[in-house]
């Protein structure tokens, strides 16, 4: 049996690929992956057999895995940005012990938190949450009180999933409840489509992100009480959490 690589492409950009994910997609012979991150680096990777599942097929995409590795072949299972951050590192491993012949390497990638932060500026520069709205594995009260509980701490919020065709309420149902908390000045951000065709980027308040249209490409990103919006000479904005040191 070869071996199982799980592996994080960055944000889907070549460029923000580690050397060590380039060179480990580059030694499979078996790429497998979600259709939209297989289309996003196949023309990278020509030669290799690509195996792809649709959304919410990712137990029989980490199977298919195994199974091409119990062939014989070195295959690695994509995942955007990292492998572990809401990726198919952990699945693989809950899965590893029904093929207790296999060998499986986490890679990691650059996750949407930290490419789409630098992006904006620093946003996360402090004590940050990452949470994400969607609940088809996670109940939503319990996405709820992790709002609550990250606003009430002041931490600095990256939101994961903020929504799709059919959660399309989901991000403005998120800043109702943080709105409970903070001030509807609170410097906010979001970033789509991350490193990729048609990158675009806002940032705003949180009045204002209440309205904003997001969809499953977006990452969102909520200030805490320190963060602010730094001007540049020409007329940028960076979105910034300070971490404290003297100017």
């Amino acid at each position: 049996m070869k071996k199982l690589y799980v592996v994080g492409i960055g944000p889907g950009e070549y460029e923000s690929m580690s050397i060590r994910a380039q060179r480990i997609l580059s030694e499979c012979q078996v790429l497998v992956g979600y259709t939209v991150y297989v289309e996003l680096i196949e023309r990278y990777f020509p030669g290799k057999r690509l195996l792809t599942t649709p959304m919410r097929r990712e137990k029989e995409r980490c199977q298919l895995a195994f199974q091409e590795a119990e062939a014989g072949n070195d295959v690695a299972l994509i995942c955007s940005g990292d492998a572990g951050v809401y990726g198919m590192a952990g699945l693989v491993l809950e899965l590893a012990g029904q093929y207790p012949q296999a060998e499986v390497e986490i890679v990691p990638g650059i996750t949407a938190a930290s490419s789409g932060a630098a992006v904006l500026g620093a946003p996360l520069m402090h004590d940050f949450a990452v949470i994400s709205l969607s609940d088809l594995l996670t109940p939503w009260e319990k996405i709820e009180n992790r709002l609550r509980a990250a606003a009430q701490a002041d931490f600095a919020v990256c939101i994961y999933n903020p929504s799709s065709k059919k959660r399309a309420d989901y991000l403005a149902r998120a800043c109702r409840i943080l709105l409970e908390y903070l001030p509807e000045d609170t410097v906010c951000g979001a970033v789509k489509n991350i490193g990729r065709e048609g990158e675009t980027s806002v940032i705003l308040s949180l009045g204002k992100l209440l309205e904003y249209e997001a969809d499953m490409f977006t990452t969102v990103f909520i200030g805490n009480s320190q963060t602010k919006a730094i001007p540049t000479a020409g007329g940028k904005l960076w979105m910034v959490t300070p971490r404290g040191y003297q100017l």
